[in-house]
């Protein structure tokens, strides 16, 4: 593959990038003001940050702890 072959590609990848930051800083954002999660907060940090998309997703579905 060459260069203009990849350049194709930008138009479909800025949106997913895009999408990928927002997911990560809304849920960080909401990990630093909830006070209890389900585990350790450290871990769900991790998870949020290493796991593309799907990190941040688990830490809605699963690692909020409502009150």
């Amino acid at each position: 593959m060459n260069a203009s072959e990849l350049t194709q590609y930008i138009p479909f990848l800025i949106p997913v990038v895009i999408i990928q930051l927002g997911l990560v800083i809304a849920a960080l954002l909401d990990l630093i003001r909830r006070e209890r999660t389900r585990g350790p907060k450290w871990a769900w940090a991790l998870v949020i940050v290493l796991v593309n998309f799907i990190g941040p997703i688990l830490y809605f579905v699963v690692g909020r702890k409502d009150e």
